[in-house]
């Protein structure tokens, strides 16, 4: 009998919201673009943050970054005389860090500043990469999902050779094949001079990469800075990125205190872009209260309009709390279906332009590590949370204008 009643109310309320199709219509505007603009425009920012994560794990930190614990005090410099774990093979290192479970590949790096002879391009990034086995494991071109190379190939293993970004083959007046003498620093202080030919030539949509970094052999640059069996760097690949947390722990664990160990999630970019996403949901909620006094006008029309019928209602018998019921429930399919529209459209056009990547300009020139192009991130957690923020919000804005309702005596109702 409860079910039945409650059955009938449900009937009475959506039978009412098409009463007046164009103010239904209005509400449904209201609601669905409001939701539409929120899952748009945090799948937008569920991009970008994705970018940037992706960035920060690919070319600099991996899901989790050793270093010792003197090259992280001075890593502006990045210093070269300080190996991980100094005095032992970073192979046997690596070795022992693998058997951790949820660990996927780890690889050695060093990074250490270079200047160019005979050019007009004075400065640039030098990086030793063991560049076969990250290739297998990580694509640094984002878009097109490879390598990056897009001339020539990479340097073979300890060979007199480096690659070059496409930006700085342009600056330099360089092609595959010519050679650019460089200078740099070994781990003794000394000078070391170098004249490896250029074999490849890569874009990685990372302005960073493209126009600073000289990609070398990181066996060769081994040998070249005399780090022995050592490295500067050791970046850690899990097979889930959630797990990057519990592998940091465990490998400052194995470790100790003389090394340090960075997590991805605590690098300043990657913190801020997920502060940016909690803004944008409390933005998208104030929004949704301003879409909302819409449906409040809407829900007091309404009640004003039909006053005689909540008279009439009261005197056939309905109780108070039934009266609410209808008005709430009349609200709901108001709220409800105007969010679904919102949602289904913008989930259908955040499927369309996940394939549509944005170009954002040479966005390496900033601070901001990220690729220079940006996906769309359908979700469809976001979808649904976006559908039930935009009913919540909206039911919790129109209880007021309902609760009116109880307050009108039937005979007054009727008297109107």
């Amino acid at each position: 009998m409860i079910f039945l009643k409650q059955f009938i109310l449900i009937k009475i309320a959506f039978l009412n919201i098409w009463r007046n199709k164009r103010r239904t219509a209005f509400c449904f505007s209201s609601v669905g673009l409001t939701v539409f603009f929120f899952v748009f425009s945090v799948s937008m920012e569920d991009g970008i943050t994705k970018t940037v994560s992706d960035t920060v794990q690919v070319y600099e930190l991996g899901h989790v970054r050793v270093v010792s614990s003197q090259y992280e005090a001075e890593n502006e410099y990045m210093p070269v005389q300080y190996p991980v774990s100094e005095g032992k093979n970073w192979q046997e290192i690596a070795s022992s860090i693998r058997e951790i479970p949820g660990v996927l590949a780890v690889f050695p790096r060093i990074t250490v500043m270079a200047a160019l002879r005979e050019n007009v391009v004075k400065n640039a990034l030098l990086y030793g990469i063991d560049i076969k086995a990250e290739t297998s494991v990580n694509n640094f071109n984002f878009i097109e999902r490879n390598d990056g190379l897009i001339e020539g190939r990479w340097p073979e293993s300890s060979a007199n050779e480096i690659a070059i970004g496409h930006v700085f083959a342009r600056k330099a007046g360089l092609s595959a094949g010519d050679r650019l003498p460089l200078r740099t620093f070994s781990a003794q202080f000394s000078d070391r001079l170098w004249n490896p030919v250029i074999t490849g030539i890569f874009n990685f949509d990372y302005y960073k990469y493209d126009s600073q970094v000289i990609i070398a052999d990181f066996y060769r640059l081994q040998r070249l800075l005399t780090l022995g069996e050592g490295t500067q760097q050791l970046l850690i690949f899990a097979d889930n990125e959630r797990k990057s947390p519990f592998i940091a722990a465990a490998v400052k664990n194995m470790l100790g205190e003389n090394n340090a160990v960075t997590d991805w999630n605590d690098n300043y970019w990657v913190a801020v872009q997920k502060a940016n996403s909690i803004i944008y949901t409390i933005a998208f909620i104030v929004i949704l209260v301003v879409a909302s006094f819409l449906i409040i006008n809407t829900m007091i029309m309404i009640i004003n309009e039909r006053i005689k019928e909540i008279g009439m209602m009261g005197c056939l018998g309905m109780t108070r709390a039934e009266i609410v019921q209808v008005f709430a429930f009349e609200s709901f399919f108001l709220a409800a279906l105007g969010a679904l529209l919102g949602a289904t459209i913008g989930g259908i056009l955040i499927g369309i332009m996940t394939n549509f990547p944005i170009r954002m300009g040479n966005m390496g020139m900033s601070e901001l590590p990220m690729s220079n192009t940006v996906f769309f991130h359908f979700s469809f957690i976001r979808l649904l949370t976006g559908w039930i923020i935009g009913v919540c919000v909206t039911l919790i804005c129109t209880l007021l204008p309902t609760l009116r309702s109880v307050f009108i005596e039937p005979v007054e109702a009727l008297r109107r």
